[in-house]
């Protein structure tokens, strides 16, 4: 194999790569962030797919995120891949924060902050067992209430965020374009 390593990993190393990589983590935001730049979309449906991925990204049903992005992103008029891209925001290390940030505001405008309304359910069995008629009232209406305030303010300034590093990113890049043909007809080629 010509791209073999000639010491093989070790699981120490594995283990090490997988919690934190050589490169860092920061690699990745950078990698999906020209990603997202690179779509062959306006500004404002690269912008609008990212926001509708992040807002779907807040909602406690889990494994949908992706299809309520793309449909979120649909009626925003945004890109669809974009969406995709943006419910990478909402992953394993973001769902602690996010469930329980939807869960304390859920109950709050509910109208009960103080009232702890899971602690005698047991949710492990309503889950196995699929009663999801019980586990609604206790857990996912409050968790689907309360996703909407936090949902909206991030789907509002990621746009915001999104639209500028677009728009600039794109103008930054027309710009060396626009160099290199003036040096190149410079040099006569």
């Amino acid at each position: 194999m010509p791209f073999r390593r000639r010491s093989p990993v070790g699981w120490a190393e594995k283990i090490r790569n997988a919690v934190w990589p050589r490169k860092g983590v920061t690699r990745n935001f950078r990698y999906y962030g020209l990603r997202a730049a690179r779509i062959s979309a306006s500004p404002h449906a690269v912008a609008a797919g990212i926001a509708a991925g992040v807002m779907a990204g807040w909602t406690p049903f889990l494994g949908f995120h992706v299809f309520l992005g793309i449909a979120l992103a649909f009626v925003l008029r945004g890109s669809l891949v974009a969406a995709a891209i943006g419910t990478l925001a909402s992953n394993p290390l973001t769902f602690p924060l996010i469930w329980s940030a939807s869960w304390e505001i859920g109950h709050f405008m509910l109208g009960h902050p103080g009232e702890v309304a899971g602690s005698q359910l047991d949710l492990a069995q309503l889950v196995r067992t699929l009663h999801f008629s019980e586990l609604w009232e206790p857990v996912l209406k409050p968790m689907l209430i309360g996703c909407l305030p936090p949902a909206f303010f991030c789907g509002v300034v990621v746009y915001a965020a999104t639209y500028m590093g677009v728009k600039g990113f794109r103008t930054r890049r027309r710009e060396r374009m626009a160099a290199k043909l003036h040096a190149a007809a410079r040099a006569g080629i």
